[in-house]
């Protein structure tokens, strides 16, 4: 057991921080105590970051942090602050930026050696208990930062004061507002293609990351009337996604991403942001094609995020680890979700022929003497068996085996991209099971993230960390948008208001833009603006992104402008560097073509269903769409008055803040909507 007068994690919200609770090293979280503590004791802050489902994290965790030699040099060198990325995301954006302009190579974990007021100065990512493969070991790194610190303090404190200035120039830069015509789809679109895999999707070349906001400019692209290349590789790529190892096909859910070019090995973890891009992708790809396979993959990813994910309350946890133990009691990476052929025959008996052929098993297995389960193989379809019964049998089998470790925090921001993402899905298909999740999950953040009225970043047993950001912001603006429109339940667009109104008031930045950090975070050495995507879009992105559906909600002149000030001054920070901001990309085009479609009538009127199935088929992803059989539900700027009640169903739609005439039968609104 550790000293806990030395080791402060015991009490700590997030789930990586608690693995370390126990290790002999006097780790602090990130806080104001911290870095007093090091300014009081003139040490320099070892800072490691990394996350719960993170393999590499839990190997130096192994070797170094639960080793008592090693923890004893860094106890006597350095003030030790264990940080979790997806809990404080703003201090991994800017220590890894940092790690970044120092030359060295991203990733996690990350070991990154500040000075006592927070100004980095030296790191890297993953370093051997002993030195191997050109690594110095991390004891010989520990006393080599050291004695520089006491030798060389002068030319280490200019170089990392040098560093955090290029930092604020990067992350806290203000610029005069730009053109939205900058943050075009088409220019963007017509460079990631460039990058693009012509058979298997994705960016060519191995890793393989599902890159969702990359993907999204694809196909709103393709949605717009872009190439059919565009449509063609974003399509790919889902299909690849459906297909491939990356994808579970027993349990539903997409793994973080492929470590070859086919897509077939996948780095094991499942995490929440993954499979809400996913989802949404999925539904564009369904309502535009009706390729059962995406049907069959949202339904099946709803029921994994159902099973798996789900907490106590309703929230959806932060992610699966790749880990588990084998049969053998050893922790190994996929151990959970790959089989040998024998395995699979003890399960299915002898009428498993069919199934090891369409699922690639074989005795000798393709990854590590077992097989990953994968449609890859040539001549697959969708129209082919999907053995789902097997299937279930499989996961039945499996559900005895020791589960991956979960991440049971509820991250706002990534609940919020869940929950829009499940609101939509239970649009596409009519998935009940969709629209309950998202109802719970969007009560659990509303009833248990909000304390003493401020909204908190993570929540986990009852209890909350971190202050909001601007993604958390963003995110559950777009998610009450979406519930409302998919309910249009008004108390959803209240609280889509209250979130607007605490963006604003937490994050403004006085003059139509925004931080990524809250103004009252104390312990960031500077404000982030929060413009470049990683896996998901960037804080600058989602709002932009939030406000403006918003408006369209609403009708409100003022939001509608704040999202398009917002969306200026990112272009002008941006410059010729908009097509590195897919997010904002993507969000900048509501701006420009956002709209919103009415549907009023009786759900049973053969007329009110082919009007709605039209609408589901003209995917438009910047339309806001609203049916209803009581208009009165519909907000207040609508035209009701225009539509004649004796003449239902009948449909509208609302550009630049003009309604069109109403039109009565589906050939109409099919012209309406540019298709006729």
């Amino acid at each position: 057991m550790s000293d806990q007068s030395g080791n402060r994690l015991a009490n700590a919200v997030s789930p990586y921080l608690i693995q370390h609770k126990d290790n002999p090293v006097h780790w602090w979280e990130w806080s104001d105590a911290a870095l007093d503590e090091a300014r009081a004791t003139d040490r320099p802050i070892l800072l490691s970051v990394g996350y719960a489902a993170c393999h590499w994290c839990h190997v130096m965790a192994h070797e170094s942090f639960e080793d008592p030699e090693v923890a004893a040099v860094m106890n006597r060198l350095y003030v030790n602050v264990k940080v979790d990325r997806e809990e404080r995301p703003e201090i991994d954006q800017l220590y890894m930026t940092a790690l970044q302009a120092m030359g060295e190579q991203g990733g996690w974990p990350m070991t990154i050696f500040l000075t006592p007021d927070g100004r980095p100065f030296f790191g890297g990512t993953y370093f051997p208990k002993r030195a191997s493969h050109g690594r110095p070991g991390f004891v010989q790194l520990l006393e080599a930062v050291a004695t520089a610190w006491q030798d060389r303090r002068e030319e280490l404190d200019g170089s990392a004061t040098a560093i955090l200035d290029r930092l604020s120039g990067f992350l806290s830069t203000t610029a005069e507002a730009g053109r939205l015509d900058t943050l075009g789809v088409a220019p963007a679109a017509g460079r990631i293609i460039q990058l693009t895999d012509p058979v298997l999707g994705g960016f060519r070349g191995a890793p393989k990351f599902p890159n969702a906001p990359y993907m999204e400019v694809l196909a709103r692209s393709s949605f717009e009337g872009g190439p059919a290349t565009h449509r063609d590789a974003f399509v790919r790529t889902l299909r690849s996604l459906c297909s491939g190892g990356i994808y579970d096909h027993v349990g539903g859910g997409l793994h973080r991403y492929a470590t070859d070019e086919r897509w077939l090995v996948p780095h094991f973890e499942k995490m929440l942001y993954d499979n809400a891009q996913f989802l949404r992708h999925l539904g564009w790809a369904y309502r535009a094609s009706g390729d059962v396979l995406f049907r069959t993959r949202i339904d099946e990813t709803v029921d994994w995020l159902a099973r798996e994910m789900r907490v106590k309350g309703g929230g959806l946890a932060a992610s699966l680890d790749a880990d588990s133990l084998d049969a053998t009691g050893h922790p190994e990476e996929g151990a959970f979700y790959v089989w040998t052929e024998e395995e699979i025959d003890d399960v299915l008996g002898g009428a498993d022929a069919a199934f090891k052929r369409a699922y690639g098993v074989t005795a000798g297995g393709n990854w590590e003497g077992k097989s990953i389960l994968h449609r890859l193989h040539p001549g697959a379809t969708s129209a082919d068996p999907d053995f789902a019964k097997a299937r279930n049998r499989l996961l039945d089998a499996r559900a005895e085996r020791t589960r991956p470790g979960r991440d049971d925090k509820v991250l706002a921001d990534w609940n919020g991209m869940a929950i829009r993402a499940l609101a939509e899905a239970a649009r596409a298909t009519r998935n009940p099971r969709a629209l309950e999740m998202a109802q719970d999950a969007f009560a659990y953040v509303s009833t248990h993230m909000i304390v003493d009225g401020r909204l908190r970043h993570a929540a986990r047993n009852g209890r909350t960390a971190g202050l909001a950001l601007s993604t958390d912001y963003g995110t559950l603006i777009q998610a009450a948008v979406a519930m409302f429109a998919t309910t249009l339940d008004s108390s959803y667009l209240d609280r889509a208001s209250f979130f607007a109104a605490e963006l604003e008031r937490w994050h403004a930045d006085g003059t139509g833009g925004h931080y990524l950090n809250p103004s009252d975070s104390s312990d960031v050495p500077i404000r982030l603006r929060g413009d470049h995507d990683e896996a998901v879009p960037s804080g600058t992105a989602t709002v932009i992104e939030g406000l403006s559906m918003l408006a369209q909600a609403t009708g409100s002149i003022e939001i509608a402008e704040r999202a398009e000030q917002a969306a200026l001054l990112a272009a002008g920070r941006l410059g010729e560097g908009a097509g590195g901001a897919p997010g904002i990309v993507s969000a900048a085009g509501r701006l420009r073509r956002g709209s919103e479609l009415c549907i009023i009538g009786d759900p049973a009127d053969p007329g009110f269903i082919a009007m709605v199935d039209l609408a589901r088929a003209r995917v438009d992803l910047d339309r806001l769409d609203l049916i209803t059989d009581a208009p009165e539900k519909l907000p207040a700027y609508m035209p009701l008055a225009a539509v004649h009640p004796s003449r239902l169903p009948a449909a509208y739609i609302c550009e630049d803040r003009v309604c069109r005439a109403p039109v009565y039968d589906a050939a109409a609104l099919q012209a309406l909507l540019g298709e006729g």
